[in-house]
């Protein structure tokens, strides 16, 4: 049985799309930076925590009708973890707390170019495979009533780097170096890796 540990629609969505089964369970633990930590430290770090914290959850299930349900699904548990960040300059940007904070954020992104890093991690009961996928994204020039519109929309409230390149976003990125799906939260071709890697 293959669980993703996110509560991401669109990680739901992407994992979908390219046909794996799976169940969703989130995970919740504390999300903030260490000190001074590096932006792919980061997020793999939250990966394989979150992927980590519900293999132990599903693993310690005592009551015996979910047990027997989730052994009817399959009794090897994948769990998969993931954790998106926006970086500019090696800072990390997280997800705005507030518009004024949305607008900072997009400010910083304006008229250059930042990199999109997603930690990733498989957590089965014989291994823990961890990695990370780095992509450079294109940002032109945003007026302040562009930036005021966009949030007015809501739209970047809930994003990493206060934008979605699959949303309205989308018209100021003229160019990206590396993965698509990485900027929305899932690379698919590495999480297809790590699961062919443990012959799920």
């Amino acid at each position: 049985m293959l669980v993703l540990a996110s509560a991401s629609p669109r990680r739901r969505e992407l994992l979908a799309q390219v046909g794996y089964r799976f169940r969703v369970h989130p995970a919740h633990i504390p999300e903030d930076p260490l000190p001074l930590e590096d932006p792919i430290v980061y997020v793999t770090r939250l990966a394989r925590e979150k992927a980590e914290a519900v293999y132990r959850e599903l693993s310690a299930i005592d009551d015996p009708a979910e047990k027997r349900r989730l052994d009817g699904q399959s009794s090897f548990l994948a769990v998969l973890g993931a954790d998106t960040t926006v970086t500019i300059d090696n800072t990390i940007l997280g997800k705005p707390e507030d518009a004024a904070d949305a607008a900072r954020i997009l400010r910083l992104l304006s008229g250059r170019t930042h990199r999109v890093v997603t930690g990733v991690a498989l957590v089965t009961a014989n291994r823990t495979e961890v990695a990370a996928e780095v992509t450079a994204v294109r940002f032109l020039t945003l007026s302040e009533e562009e930036i005021a519109n966009y949030i007015a929309t809501g739209e970047p409230m809930d994003k990493a780097g206060a934008y979605g390149i699959q949303g309205r976003a989308a018209r100021w990125i003229p160019r990206i170096e590396g993965c698509y799906f990485n900027v929305m939260g899932l690379p698919l071709a590495l999480v297809s890796s790590l699961l062919d890697s443990c012959k799920y």
